[in-house]
């Protein structure tokens, strides 16, 4: 089938539009590129106002971050933030997957009310809830441990995973779950040989999104975990100290606390716009 020519107008509104789009791109990386090469500067290079951006490199932010002269290891938070983001998210998935199933191929009844009650949980501010989690945690011997951070991730990523797989799956063709179905196989069989194949890049988008937001949360990890169970973000805060703001050492801080979500996200970026743009107008 032939299209029509774009017109000239349509062809200046699309090539505005495209530079407008790289204009926005550009002005969102900016703050991330000026990180990342002040992070490479020395402190002096790095405190001049306005940056310096020909001054020399230098290696000298990121053996303040590895500890080479104070001896403070970052690797404990970052194994923490690993911890907690990744069995959290293992989690989400588990939960989240049977239960967009049986809202979306196998409805529930009054399937609506408990997609309504997913997305309430997220209408309560996180601070409101901050002194009674932490209470419980107090009287269950869970502060300063990576597990209470488990499963407040868990809790805290399921109603969105929910909401996210059940649009995903409701594109799942119903024929080929009438065809599993007459085959004998049961629901274990369907989700991991026939729904899972299909949905993979909803999955892989959700994963993604979970893992993300268990990574970059700050609040319950400031405030129920110390010594023991301190996350990354957490680490980043204490190098803002008495003595001031050594910017190279905390932009070099932010680019290697920033580089798991980075490379997640590289990794899983074809599964992501897939699965982003799953259910949208062929």
């Amino acid at each position: 089938m032939n299209r029509a020519p774009l017109t000239r107008r349509q062809r200046r509104t699309g090539s505005l539009l495209g530079l407008a789009a790289w204009l926005c791109g550009i002005a969102f990386f900016l703050p991330v590129a000026w990180m990342v090469l002040t992070s490479f500067h020395s402190e002096a290079d790095a405190a001049t106002n306005p940056p310096s951006l020909g001054a020399g490199l230098s290696l000298h932010g990121y053996r303040e971050f590895f500890g080479a002269d104070s001896g403070v290891s970052p690797w404990p938070p970052l194994i923490n933030s690993l911890t907690a983001s990744v069995v959290s998210t293992l989690l989400v998935l588990a939960l989240a997957v049977p239960a967009a199933y049986a809202l979306a191929i196998k409805p529930v009844r009054k399937w609506s009310d408990v997609l309504f009650f997913f997305l309430s949980t997220k209408m309560l501010p996180l601070v409101a809830g901050l002194l009674p989690v932490y209470l419980v945690a107090q009287n269950t011997g869970l502060l300063d441990s990576v597990w209470l951070l488990v499963i407040l991730y868990t809790s805290m990523n399921l109603p969105i995973a929910v909401w996210m797989m059940r649009s995903f799956l409701a594109e799942v063709p119903v024929e080929m779950l009438e065809a599993a179905s007459i085959d004998g196989a049961g629901l274990t069989t369907t989700l991991t040989r026939i729904v899972a194949p299909v949905a993979l890049p909803g999955i892989a988008a959700t994963a993604l999104i979970s893992f993300i937001f268990s990574w970059n949360e700050l609040l319950f990890a400031r405030v129920l975990t110390g010594i023991v169970a301190g996350t990354a973000p957490v680490f980043l805060t204490g190098l803002v100290t008495s003595q001031g703001l050594f910017l190279a050492k905390v932009c070099a801080a932010a680019t290697v606390i920033s580089l798991p979500v980075l490379i997640a996200g590289f990794a899983a970026q074809d599964k992501l716009v897939q699965g982003l743009s799953l259910g949208a107008v062929k």
